[in-house]
């Protein structure tokens, strides 16, 4: 796999060539692949997600004055998997990402989270290699660019701080969630959360993350609600 030209488009040479290719390694392609001497890209997703989530909350607070839980807002549009789904996609990372058999042939929403949490892995890389700087540089570049048009297309409130401002104004209340299931292995599980008004589930939602899974009961929650 020709790694160079991932360095040449992201703009940055690592020093260990190792943490680059380990970012890109999938749990799934160590399956069939016992003898690979890297480990999967989990820890460093682990890392890159806070690296992210540290640049852009302090990007946030340095640009705006707005009130803490519409900061988080404005985090939760630019850092949740589809927007790193896609920013992953712009840099053509699925070209790179070592998968078993199996996952290569997924699309859809399990696709899209491979990518994002190999972007966040990606990030968590760059730290380790070239530090604080480089990696808040490569946010800047990809990710914190996208900030105006995130809150010019109007999508800055999540489905879950929506349905909660519904059911708090028309009904005085502040829904809940509750996981109603798991199923699938550990690289690709899958969450079912319904999500309560008082003792009602209102809808369900699934997703590879209970918070993805909260997104989407809240989402149905929108669509089925009559208050």
């Amino acid at each position: 796999m020709d790694l160079d030209k991932l360095e040449t488009k992201i703009k940055i040479k690592f020093k260990d060539r190792d943490l680059l290719q380990s970012a890109l390694t999938h749990r799934s392609y160590l399956n069939e692949n016992r003898k690979w001497p890297l480990p999967h890209n989990e820890r460093l997703e682990f890392l890159g997600d806070a690296v992210l989530e540290l640049i852009t909350t302090e990007h946030l607070y340095q640009s705006f004055p707005n009130p803490e839980g519409e900061l988080t807002n404005f985090r939760s549009a630019l850092v949740n998997y589809k927007m790193l789904s896609d920013v992953a996609a712009e840099l053509e990372l699925d070209k790179y990402i070592l998968l078993s058999r199996g996952e290569a042939k997924d699309t859809g929403r399990a696709r899209q989270v491979i990518l994002a949490n190999a972007l966040e892995a990606l990030i968590g890389a760059i730290y380790l290699d070239s530090g604080f700087e480089v990696a808040k540089r490569f946010v800047d570049e990809y990710i914190l660019l996208r900030l105006d048009s995130v809150i010019q297309s109007g999508k800055i409130l999540d489905p879950k701080s929506k349905f909660q401002e519904l059911t708090q104004e028309k009904l005085g209340v502040t829904p809940h969630y509750k996981v109603l299931g798991e199923s699938g292995p550990d690289h690709n599980k899958q969450f079912e959360v319904g999500v309560f008004v008082g003792d009602k589930q209102v809808a369900a939602g699934t997703g590879p993350s209970k918070q993805e899974a909260e997104i989407a009961a809240a989402e149905n929650g929108l669509k089925v609600s009559d208050f």
